[in-house]
């Protein structure tokens, strides 16, 4: 019986099924928790299929998060997708069902769970959703919902197809969801759009950015930048995309206070591996996008020398 098959049979075996995901969400998360929560839905009408975490209005257009009690755990069927670390997990009372399983494209450097499905060479966990259903199409259900979530998953974390992730397979699976009639350009309109204070932080980037002369990229964002444009954290995320877009950048890195004072790290990279880097703060993820903490601007340095020691390496590498 292969991975797939297994975690197929534990959805039909369970009743109750609790599906999780990372806290901080990009449309990833939250697409491929309520699209596999739909599919379940679709298929199965007399389960009770829950998706939980914190709400984001900001991706509630995507699909809305259920309340759960602690009670609905017992003999509970928990899935967590798009989660590679256990502290990532929202919600602590993902360990309180009678079997866990875990579906993420992240590497899997901190396993976890009775079942473990992860493919680091998926573009997302959206399409490793797809390929569940797809595996089971003839016992299974796509509906519109499920298929526009899984989608906008995909769109997010391929940075509409723009990434080295993005592969045949993928825009196959892209196809085969929009076939199933939701409204696709409101959903490309609705990743692509910004608020007002976005632009405006947008426009401070790009005159801020410290860029080095092997092209590591860097700016940091204080609590007085964010005060100035009426953000937090979590309205930042439009900015991460922005250095890459100039030619000479290769790498960068945007710092994010928080309110403890120290900093969330946005690694991203078109080519040079960030990833290590990022687990030598406390953090990690894929080779070409990453996330860390600083807890301090004197470890905001520090990145910023070895992220610029990362383009140099990779300069030189790319003249031999």
């Amino acid at each position: 019986m292969t991975l797939q098959q297994e975690i197929f049979e534990q959805i039909k075996k369970h009743q109750r099924i609790i599906i999780h995901r990372h806290q901080r969400p990009d449309p990833d998360a939250i697409g491929s928790q309520i699209g596999l929560a739909e599919i379940i839905r679709a298929s199965f009408p007399m389960k009770t299929v829950l998706a939980v975490g914190k709400q984001i209005g900001g991706l509630s257009w995507i699909g809305e998060m259920d309340t759960a009690d602690d009670d609905d755990y017992d003999d509970a069927l928990v899935i967590v997708t798009d989660t590679a670390n256990p502290p990532r997990v929202d919600d602590n009372r993902y360990t309180n069902g009678q079997e866990l399983i875990k579906i993420d494209h992240h590497p899997d450097d901190d396993p976890y769970g009775d079942l473990a499905w992860v493919v680091p060479s998926a573009s997302s966990s959206s399409e490793m959703i797809f390929d569940l259903y797809h595996q089971f199409k003839h016992e299974l259900t796509l509906n519109a919902k499920a298929a526009k979530a899984l989608y906008a998953g995909i769109i997010g974390d391929t940075g509409r197809f723009l990434y080295s992730a993005t592969t045949p397979h993928t825009m196959r699976v892209a196809a085969s969801l929009m076939a199933t009639g939701f409204d696709v350009t409101a959903v490309n309109q609705k990743l692509d759009s910004i608020p007002l204070s976005v632009a405006h932080l947008s426009a401070y980037v790009y005159q801020n950015l410290t860029i080095t002369e092997d092209g590591a990229a860097t700016v940091c964002l204080t609590s007085e930048v964010l005060d100035q444009f009426d953000l937090k954290d979590a309205g930042t995320a439009g900015v991460v995309p922005l250095p890459g877009k100039i030619e000479s950048v290769v790498c960068w890195a945007i710092f994010v206070v928080q309110r403890d004072g120290t900093y969330r790290v946005r690694l991203r990279s078109k080519g040079p591996t960030i990833n290590e880097l990022a687990k030598k703060h406390d953090g990690g993820g894929h080779a070409l996008a990453s996330g860390a903490k600083a807890k301090d601007l004197d470890e905001v340095q520090t990145i910023q020398n070895e992220l610029a020691a990362i383009a140099t390496a990779y300069k030189k590498s790319k003249k031999e």
